[in-house]
């Protein structure tokens, strides 16, 4: 159990092997076309060669090849001779018996003994005695045997753990690679790289080898993040939180192994203790090293995952020869790795944490106190720029209080002007743990308690972790007096205003209200203002005429005093939601961009990005919303604010990106928000429009993404412009699903939204969700009150007039509306209008079925193929189904050419009484047919339009037309013309 979770043993996924997982299927497609291959297979232990063969052996059976596994033992040299071969040769003996060896058992017995004890009635030919057994004789018999073997399907020889093998199975498997010709036979050797030290006998085997033709070699890796997140979310059975794939990715550096012995060891995902038989395992190999090496190797496990040479030294204390040779030992063991620049790593970071923790206690303390001392002393036997932190690490490590402190405090603010925000926050708070720990820390720091606990608040909320900074704004609040420093405790108030908003657990209105109680009262400045204004942003959202008025108040004394609050990054949301223009604020934004980037103030450059790319997408300009958006994204990472405002950007960029259509450019920008896991609601945009993304795809994951989704419906407060396209994705999944009552249901709870009339650009999508959830189950009181809602909800810009257009042509459906083809046409024109690819191939289908009611299989064809290219780009499945099911009720071919008629005329006949209500026994009494004829025309009419029962082939029949006569030929409506006078004999009319 993890966390509540049942966690499973091993991971059932074959996460990034794709390219080598194709390089063993070309060679058993090279070696099925007589072409002998030898591939070799090398990786770390852990690494996944294992899974990896068994992988391809599925594919081996599947591919109607025969598979024989053979495995070397872990006893080396003095090992039992051909172990590998006497298992494959045992598999072969089970499945073909004794005659398979063609009269040669007693020399195969040297390889399978039990050919020798074969039981009575079973004869073995005499032969040479075992031992005389020529090698080079046996060889050959070996050899011959596969290529029968393989004569009758090709055959794939598996040999696993070569780095064990003794010489006799690695000269029988040179022999081999070399001696077979022409033969279907793939051999497969799998072997640990570090297990190769220098002397090791497989290195030369290896380097011989790789000359021979035939023979390929692939070494596998370990897995990069987001394969560490793919083999969690496998074994957990749900994606855990990004921080949690980091710390785990950090800790095993990929290994799927140690990922799934750590995702077993119990407590949180990636901070769970190394479990006893992993640590045994890792610290085995250090066992074997000799005493001098073990010592060194503990020495620099305390420095870290990497060290360099000059401090290891200086810590160490030992003769550079003595070093040299322990490092050396340690190197050749394959437990450190060394790099031109003279630094070296663990090879594995789990085995500096196994050897890390099995210091003694003093023995840790004194290490780190010398690690400490000795870059004190010289910081540039570190990195540049790493000097304070890791002073700070290794005093705290040390257990000296005092010390620690003062470096933790020095290395924060190092770490702020990296823009390492992450970092500073959890110095800040090493010094918060510390403080009560030193009786002077006041004085040594020169700062009271509540001044920390600010920096560390204003580090949390821009490292993005607002669940910590909530927290700490209740303490900062219980020291503050309010009475004396009313502006220090109104700024508190604001933020735990809007961090209990972006956290989804109230909307902080009475915080705000008393933030700004207590800055109206304070003496007017720079500072107050400043303070104004951030609590009008706050308000906005949830108060949007008091937000008006204290934003009125603010800018009114920045004129009075001269200061431009336009550059401080809250503000500008003020500045453009307060301004009722037509283009939104636009003009103001662009201003407030330039200034800061003329500026250099790069964080409001990026807020004002925010605001900018999110008016842009508003106004229908999404190449330029979907630019710079990608600016503001960039410009965050730089800066080191990508969790906080910054996670706004990348949500912006997907949704311009999801509009102009590109939408695999769309989900790895969703990817990148999901791999910087944005805290509270900043995480919801990006997580409902991947969501939306794949429902539109039909994406295997979209069904758990839609849940997560819909999960922030049950927090106690949400934006309604975060909730209200929560609601319409409820809808958008009921529908994918076909669940009629869900789809209706969640149409209600969205319509019943408060807010709904007061927001056009989340509200129109929502309405046109809920007209199809009417449309689909033919609920008229449902497209009522659509209706009702779209006769009040503002119409202001191209998006929010076509999706108007497109309920207006919805609802035609449902009712007794009328008009349905020109609405449907309105509808596609608008959506040309927006340039947004996806609901215009929607309107499409839409004036396609249109069209076919009305008879206008031209229009109906024209419509088709576009809607069904749109489909094809976008790779919307569901979409381009609903495109190809209508395309074949129509009787139009896959390119959406007109074709034969899909219905016969007879099946037309049993339609139409099937659409009048008739039994099939009525039916066949009209028709002068027989129940069972009837009953089968029936069937064959519900199997060809694609529906599932009788009342849905007539609904659908009455939707598309179908029970009209088809359509005359051009030339009999000329004909027709003519007879009527409408058209005279020579053409004109």
């Amino acid at each position: 159990m993890l966390d509540g979770v049942t966690v499973r043993a091993a991971s059932t996924v074959l996460v990034g092997r794709q390219p080598e997982l194709a390089v063993l299927r070309e060679g058993l497609a090279r070696a099925r076309a007589g072409e002998p291959t030898t591939v070799l297979v090398g990786g770390e232990a852990g690494v996944g060669k294992t899974r990896l063969i068994e992988e391809f052996g599925a594919h081996v059976g599947a591919a109607g090849a025969r598979l024989l596994v053979g495995q070397c033992l872990e006893l080396g040299e003095s090992g039992l001779p051909f172990a590998p071969f006497a298992a494959a040769l045992r598999d072969v003996l089970r499945h073909d018996g004794p005659a398979v060896f063609a009269g040669y058992e007693a020399e195969f017995a040297r390889l399978l003994p039990e050919l020798a004890r074969m039981p009575a009635g079973v004869a073995v030919p005499a032969g040479p005695a075992l031992a005389d057994t020529p090698r080079g004789y046996l060889f050959d018999l070996v050899t011959d045997l596969f290529r029968r073997i393989a004569d009758d399907r090709p055959l794939v020889l598996v040999i696993e753990d070569l780095h064990w093998a003794d010489r006799s199975t690695r000269d029988l498997i040179g022999f081999l690679v070399r001696a077979a010709r022409a033969t279907r036979l793939l051999v497969v050797c799998t072997y640990r790289t570090d297990e190769l030290h220098r002397g090791h006998p497989l290195r030369p085997f290896l380097a011989e080898l790789d000359r021979v033709r035939g023979v390929d070699r692939i070494e596998l890796g370990r897995l990069d993040r987001d394969g560490t997140a793919a083999v969690l979310t496998d074994l957990l059975g749900a994606e855990p939180a990004a921080r949690a794939v980091d710390d785990v990715h950090d800790r095993t550096q990929g290994n799927p192994f140690f990922i799934e012995e750590l995702a077993a060891a119990g407590g949180p995902v990636g901070c769970a203790t190394i479990p006893e038989t992993l640590r045994d395992l890792l610290l085995a190999r250090v066992d074997r090293l000799p005493e001098p090496a073990q010592r060194v190797l503990r020495i620099a496990a305390a420095g870290g995952t990497r060290f360099a040479h000059q401090l290891l030294a200086e810590v160490a204390g030992l003769p550079e020869a003595e070093l040299e040779d322990a490092l050396r030992a340690a190197v050749a063991g394959q437990l450190v790795v060394a790099d031109p620049d003279g630094d070296y790593e663990f090879r594995h970071a789990l085995v500096r944490e196994a050897v890390h923790d099995d210091l003694l206690p003093g023995e840790h303390a004194r290490l780190h106190a010398r690690y400490a001392a000795a870059i004190e002393a010289q910081p540039h036997l570190v990195a540049a720029g790493r000097a304070p932190a890791e002073i700070a690490h290794h005093w705290y490590a040390a257990h000296d209080h005092p010390r620690a402190l003062t470096a933790a405090r020095s290395a924060a603010g190092a770490a702020a002007e990296r823009y390492a925000y992450a970092e500073q926050s959890r110095l800040l708070e090493r010094v918060l743990e510390l403080w009560e720990l030193v009786p002077d820390a006041a004085d040594r720091l020169g700062m009271d308690h509540l001044r920390v606990l600010e920096e560390t608040l204003t580090a949390a909320v821009t490292a993005g972790d607002l669940g910590r900074a909530l927290t700490l704004t209740r303490a900062a609040l219980a020291e503050v007096d309010s009475a004396a420093e009313p502006l220090r405790a109104a700024c508190l108030l604001d933020q735990r205003g809007r961090l209990l908003a972006l956290l989804g657990k109230s909307d902080g209105a009475a915080e705000l209200r008393e933030a700004y109680r207590l800055a109206a009262g304070a003496p007017t400045g720079a500072d107050r203002l400043g303070v104004l204004a951030d609590i009008a942003a706050h308000l906005m959202k949830v108060d949007p005429r008091a937000a008006a008025s204290v934003a009125a108040e603010a800018m009114a004394g920045a004129a009075e005093i001269g200061t431009d609050l336009a550059l401080l990054p809250t503000r500008i949301a003020v500045l453009h939601r307060t301004e009722d223009t037509p283009d939104l604020g636009l003009a103001e934004l662009r201003r407030v961009e330039a200034r800061a980037r003329a500026a250099g103030d790069s964080r409001a450059l990026v807020s004002a990005l925010v605001f900018l790319s999110d008016v842009l997408y508003e106004l229908g300009r999404y190449a330029e919303s979907e630019e710079a958006a990608a600016a503001g994204v960039s410009e965050a990472r730089r800066v080191g604010i990508s969790r906080s405002i910054g996670a706004y950007l990348l949500s912006n960029r997907a949704e311009a990106l999801i509009a102009l259509g590109r939408w695999d450019e769309a989900d790895a920008t969703c990817a990148e928000a999901a791999r910087i896991d944005p805290p509270g609601v900043s995480g919801l945009h990006w997580l409902q429009l991947r969501a939306g993304l794949r429902l539109a795809r039909a994406h295997p994951a979209a069904d758990e993404l839609v849940g997560r989704a819909l999960a922030f419906l049950g927090r106690p407060y949400l934006w309604p412009n975060h909730r209200l396209p929560l609601h319409e994705l409820r809808v958008e999944a009921a529908l994918a699903a076909d669940d009629k009552v869900e789809a209706v249901g969640a149409a209600r709870a969205a319509l019943a939204d408060p807010h709904l009339a007061d927001l056009p650009r989340e509200g129109w999508p929502v309405l046109h969700a809920a007209a199809r959830a009417a449309a689909l189950a033919g609920d008229a009181a449902l497209a009522g009150e659509v209706s009702a809602l779209a006769a009040v909800l503002p119409v202001r810009h191209p998006a929010e007039r076509a999706h108007r257009a497109q309920v207006a042509a919805i609802l035609t459906g449902v009712g007794a509306g009328g008009g349905a083809l020109d609405a449907w046409r309105s509808a596609v024109a608008r959506w040309r209008d927006t340039g947004q690819p996806y609901p215009l191939g929607r309107a499409l289908l839409g004036l396609a079925e249109a069209a076919a009611a009305a008879g206008e299989r031209d229009e109906v064809a024209a419509a088709v193929r576009e809607a069904a290219e749109v489909a094809t780009r976008l790779g919307a499945a569901p979409l381009g189904e609903q495109v190809a099911t209508l395309a074949r009720r129509v009787g139009l071919r896959g390119t959406g050419r007109p074709g034969p008629e899909l219905l016969t005329s007879r099946e037309r006949e049993v339609l139409r009484l099937v659409a009048e209500g008739h039994s099939n026994s009525r039916i066949a009494e009209r028709l002068f047919i027989s129940p069972k004829t009837a009953s089968v025309h029936v069937s064959r009419i519900i199997a060809k339009l694609d529906v599932t029962n009788r009342v849905e082939a007539a609904a659908l029949a009455h939707r598309l037309g179908l029970l009209d006569p088809p359509p005359p030929a051009p030339e009999q409506r000329r004909a027709a013309a003519v007879r009527s006078g409408r058209i005279v004999s020579d053409g004109r009319s």
